[in-house]
């Protein structure tokens, strides 16, 4: 679904010889005698793991504490339980939490000439492991701060792609910082011309939205897709009489999005067993599937799902248009034919004549 926005290269010209390894150059302990050129080897890396990623998915909320690193973690549980390959990548670098979501707290990673190994999250039910990437994997204890200018956070965010070996994704979920700083302006420069998203997250309070209409603005200045909006901390259900109220009006949140043209896609409780996900090392999805809360994020895996199948079949249209623009004789397609086993050939050829509307015994011809 993903498509590179590097500029393809002439496979004549000259090309910066490269070390081939998967890690960017501060990490390889020959950076200091290494003559290589280091912005292309930057630049190869992070092309090369986004050109094995499908959708990407940018969980943003403009505010603190609304609730991103739930929703992120139950996003992409949620999809990897529908068979998908996930990746889950935590740009919170002041507060990276997703290590806890995944029952990954003190582990750590060791690098390799493939990059930095994500964890790898396993639970019963679940196909391809929740792939995990974090800067808490390469703090000395979970305890130390970060205090970074912001040239170190703008090479964290390309280790982060570049540098972790994520591997073949159809989702890759990014838990986003607070703010529309560096973090995310450095992101949204380096995914640009890729299948990127954004899911907001929000509560009901008055100072969460207003900073919520912040980062619909700037999604919206820079183009990028909402998916929606989830709202966290939406109600209560109290255990006793199993009354439901809310701890926070929603009736200007509703308002606001409907005139900002974003839609809300779902209202997350606040709940005891979210919390408990989060400490257990389990998302709430996987741990009880059945329960409210599993339930009440069906809706934003949903819209997840809905927007890369809208935007893979959107590309897959203009594709076809593509080829049927170029005609039943272009080179490219008469190549692509001649690399068909010959058994094979006629009948691929048949089917291309009726979906590009050929005439009756028209052909593509070989190529001699």
């Amino acid at each position: 679904m993903s498509v590179s926005h590097y500029p393809e290269r002439d496979p004549l010209a000259l090309t910066p010889a490269d070390c081939g390894r998967g890690h960017a150059c501060q990490f390889c302990p020959e950076e200091g005698e290494c003559k290589l050129d280091k912005g292309h080897h930057e630049k190869r890396l992070i092309e090369a793991r986004l050109a094995d990623i499908g959708q990407i998915i940018m969980v943003m909320a403009n505010k603190g504490g609304v609730g991103k690193s739930t929703v992120s973690a139950n996003v992409a549980a949620g999809l990897a339980a529908q068979d998908y390959h996930v990746g889950v990548a935590d740009a919170d670098i002041h507060g990276p939490n997703q290590s806890r979501f995944f029952g990954f707290v003190g582990e750590r990673v060791r690098l390799s000439n493939k990059g930095l190994p994500p964890q790898a999250f396993t639970y019963k039910g679940i196909k391809h492991p929740v792939k995990v990437g974090s800067l808490a994997f390469m703090m000395q204890s979970d305890d130390t701060p970060i205090v970074w200018r912001d040239a170190y956070k703008h090479d964290f965010m390309h280790h982060l792609i570049g540098s972790f070996d994520w591997g073949p994704l159809d989702f890759l979920i990014i838990d986003m910082p607070p703010g529309t700083g560096n973090e995310l302006i450095t992101l949204a420069d380096m995914l640009e011309g890729h299948d990127v998203a954004a899911l907001l997250a929000t509560t009901p309070q008055e100072v969460a939205l207003m900073d919520s209409l912040k980062a619909v603005r700037f999604c919206q200045d820079r183009k990028l897709p909402i998916i929606g909006v989830v709202e966290n901390m939406a109600g209560v259900t109290c255990p006793h009489c199993r009354g439901e109220f809310h701890v926070f009006p929603r009736s200007h949140l509703a308002a606001a999005l409907s005139a900002a043209g974003v839609e809300s896609l779902t209202q997350i409780p606040l709940s005891l067993a979210l919390s408990s996900g989060s400490d257990t090392g389990v998302p709430v999805v996987l741990s009880a599937p059945k329960g409210p809360e599993a339930l009440a994020f069906a809706p934003a895996i949903a819209a997840c799902r809905a927007h890369a199948d809208s935007v893979f079949a959107e590309a897959a249209a203009q594709s076809l248009h593509d080829l049927t623009q170029a005609g039943l004789d272009s080179p490219e397609l008469t190549q692509a034919l001649n690399a068909v086993p010959p058994k094979q050939r006629k009948a691929l050829r048949e089917q291309l004549n009726t979906m590009l509307g050929a005439p009756a015994g028209t052909d593509v011809k070989p190529d001699h």
